[in-house]
């Protein structure tokens, strides 16, 4: 014991001489305290991680509820055999950002995969109250009212083979496996969860435009996320909003082809509707479905309306400001900064989006097109 106590003295208190110590007697006590108070703080980021970590990536929570149900024959997929008896889907990093919905790398038949698994609220013994409101966002929840099962199943499955999304390799139950994760266009998301906000404008600005790709790779990505924008608002099964626009969701593969990173934060109309009907508000935040879906408030009737504030295409189109101005042509910069002002004043009535979304989608693309079309970029 006594030559752990000489060897803690020596660890804290010999970097001093006995005449610095002397010359400077509060200087002693304040090293002990910013040794101690590193510690503490170590320790705290430590514990905050792991508690978090265990919070978002359950991911072996999923896959055991899933082969229950396998096993007792409510379920079936495509990969359930492999899943569950022949142990053949291989689970690697969580990239979970919402506990309820569980997204990991993982490997199955010599690929890269990305597993994508909903966990229920009543697994968690923590979970909400039932009278709190519930805001995530749930892509194709359940069928809409005059849907069939088998018509809602083939809308699920043929937007998962959209172009623009990764393209669906199987499924069991809740759990559905697609193509790895695309390149993402946000090099904030490799940060841990908790420290993406904390990231202010204009670094998320300089690490676009450091770490990115180049413009014209980002106008054709563009390009890409526009038509995925006109796919959305004319599907073969109706309209559908993006309920958290951020470029952490735009993700491209290896010849610069949007994809979009995370479908579920998409959610259909009829679910944002049903959401916000008859919901008591204050203010418009109080009406808000997903992150950014948000409808006005009636302060007369202290009920929300139906209609969104803005619609899709106008937050892309604030999206892409940032992503595109910066780097952009000289030549080009003006008319495409003009372009994408007026894309961001329009609004989510759906009179005025029916007049004027198509057009102004339509300019855009073409604008971006002509810039980069006849080059190794097209």
């Amino acid at each position: 014991m006594r030559r752990l106590r000489r060897l803690a003295h020596l660890a804290l208190f010999c970097p001093f001489s006995k005449g610095l110590q002397g010359r400077l007697p509060g200087l002693r006590v304040k090293y002990v305290f910013l040794l101690w108070l590193g510690i503490f703080v170590g320790s705290w980021l430590v514990y905050v991680h792991y508690s978090t970590y265990a919070e978002l990536c359950r991911g072996h929570v999923c896959q055991v509820v899933i082969c229950d149900q396998y096993r007792k024959g409510i379920i079936s997929g495509s990969i359930c055999q492999d899943l569950c008896n022949l142990h053949k889907v291989e689970w690697r990093a969580c990239l979970s950002s919402v506990p309820g919905w569980q997204v990991y790398s993982g490997l199955w038949q010599g690929k890269e995969v990305t597993i994508k698994c909903g966990i229920e609220e009543g697994l968690n013994s923590k979970a909400r109250s039932d009278a709190a409101p519930r805001q995530e966002l749930v892509l194709f929840d359940k069928p809409t009212r005059g849907t069939s099962i088998k018509e809602f199943r083939e809308m699920t499955l043929s937007f998962l083979k959209e172009d623009h999304a990764s393209r669906l390799l199987g499924s069991c139950g809740d759990l559905y496996v697609t193509e790895g994760v695309p390149h993402g266009s946000w090099h904030g998301a490799a940060l841990p969860p908790l420290l993406r906000p904390l990231l202010p404008s204009a670094l998320h600005t300089a690490l676009q435009q450091w770490l990115g790709p180049a413009w014209p790779w980002r106008a054709k990505i563009a390009i890409g996320l526009l038509e995925f924008v006109e796919e959305l608002f004319h599907g073969a099964y109706g309209t559908f909003y993006m309920c958290e626009t951020t470029l952490a969701n735009v993700g491209y593969t290896a010849k610069y082809d949007f994809k979009m990173a995370d479908l579920q934060q998409v959610a259909p109309e009829a679910a944002v509707r049903r959401f916000l009907r008859g919901r008591h508000c204050e203010h418009s935040a109080d009406c808000t479905y997903g992150r950014d879906c948000r409808a006005p408030c009636d302060k007369l009737m202290r009920q929300c309306k139906g209609d969104l504030i803005q619609p899709n295409l106008a937050k892309v189109c604030e999206l892409l400001r940032d992503y595109l101005l910066p780097g952009a042509p000289a030549d080009l910069r003006e008319e495409l900064g003009k372009q994408l002002r007026t894309c961001t004043t329009l609004s989510g009535l759906a009179s005025q989006v029916e007049a004027h979304h198509s057009l102004v989608l339509s300019h855009l693309k073409t604008l971006l097109w002509k810039k980069i079309s006849n080059t190794k970029y097209s």
